[in-house]
């Protein structure tokens, strides 16, 4: 589902008689989709809004500018499973076949940037650069289905949330804090936990000064190395 326009332009934009990304985190977009003629969108998306819905047709590519994006699917009982969150710089939506595996959401207000599928597989076909980088995305969103699946099947409760807690950690980390954009139900749907234990999970690592709070989503890790050692 595609909602107000607030931009269009090429990929790569003419400053200084140099070559130049057209936004600071669209630098891995444009190295992934930089072709002459490709242009890329920008649209925003409000807390909770739909971007795309599961078994829609995969008609573009998209990436995080600003805000943080959940893909999931519904299960038959009504559970949701989240299968990642995209942060700002990640590329979402790239599929192998004709529709969307699942479905996904902005978690806060959020702007995504995109390519036409097809101008981007055209483009991978005329250009080895630019078909090496998908196959770069493809195969890194492989080993993150992998580590989930390992994560999910064989890692208790604790595990998990360190896991999780040691990931964001790496991706969303400034000045020694994580400010985290989802809330705990959406870590427990990520991580096939209840509300409940999530929240008890957090505070025993508060009790044992590994990490402390800043606010509800405000995260300081205080011992990473007891987090490697539940994460090894």
């Amino acid at each position: 589902m595609l909602t107000q326009t607030l931009n269009t332009q090429p990929i790569n934009t003419q400053i200084g008689g140099k070559i130049a990304p057209a936004h600071p985190v669209a630098d891995r977009f444009g190295a992934i989709a930089g072709h002459v003629g490709l242009v890329a969108t920008e649209f925003s998306y409000c807390k909770e809004e739909e971007i795309y819905g599961e078994d829609e047709p995969s008609e573009y590519v998209y990436q995080v500018v600003s805000g943080a994006v959940r893909s999931y699917k519904l299960l038959s009982d009504g559970r949701r499973q989240i299968g990642a969150f995209h942060l700002a710089g990640d590329v979402f939506g790239l599929e192998s076949g004709p529709t969307h595996r699942l479905a996904a959401e902005a978690i806060i207000d959020t702007t995504v940037r995109l390519v036409k599928r097809a101008s981007l597989e055209q483009a991978a076909g005329a250009d080895v650069l630019v078909a090496r980088k998908l196959w770069a995305i493809t195969a890194s969103e492989l080993r993150h289905a992998e580590d989930h699946m390992l994560l999910l099947g064989r890692k208790t409760a604790m595990e998990r949330v360190a896991t999780f807690l040691l990931e964001m950690d790496r991706r969303l980390a400034v000045a020694g804090m994580m400010a985290l954009p989802m809330c705990r139900r959406d870590i427990g749907d990520y991580l096939g936990l209840t509300l409940e234990t999530v929240s008890r999970a957090l505070s025993q690592l508060q009790a044992h000064g590994i990490l402390g709070f800043s606010g509800a989503r405000q995260i300081v890790l205080r011992n990473r190395q007891s987090l490697l050692d539940m994460h090894v």
